[in-house]
């Protein structure tokens, strides 16, 4: 990765380190409220809604419906996001990163969230490293940055 590439990631990074393993705010609501079922299974970001809402491991998912709800509570582990949701470049690169709920990538029954900015696209960043390369080393990352 660029130099000029990894230092603006740092530097966006600076404000979104948090130490946890889920990327949340205080009200501890992943996906800034985006169903993690319409992610995985249409491939689209959809808003959830408070109607329909599940915890898991002390973090909360919004849904479109009471049948995502379903689906996510019989196999909630299917349905996290990689890396705890942080941005997964970040996680690359050895950082968590705030995401846009829009920039995601759902592939082989995963999906990652990413980091999009005036400065820097991690999604495009992300692609042209190459999906295998970058969730080689991110998941090496994340055993390291889960507890931090």
């Amino acid at each position: 990765m660029s130099k000029i590439l990894t230092t603006a990631l740092l530097v966006l990074g600076t404000f979104g380190a948090y130490a946890q393993a889920y990327n949340t705010d205080d009200s501890k609501i992943a996906l800034n409220g985006y169903s993690p079922v319409s992610y995985l299974d249409l491939q689209l970001a959809q808003r959830g809604s408070k109607e329909y809402v599940s915890e898991y491991d002390g973090v909360k998912y919004f849904f479109t419906s009471a049948e995502q709800k379903k689906t996510f509570d019989a196999n909630p582990k299917k349905y996290l996001p990689q890396y705890g949701g942080w941005c997964a470049t970040g996680i690359a690169i050895g950082a968590k990163f705030r995401t846009d709920p829009n920039k995601f990538l759902a592939r082989e029954g995963k999906y990652y969230v990413f980091l999009n900015s005036v400065e820097v696209d991690a999604l495009q960043v992300w692609n042209e490293k190459g999906h295998n390369s970058m969730a080689k080393s991110a998941d090496e990352n994340w055993k390291k940055l889960k507890s931090k």
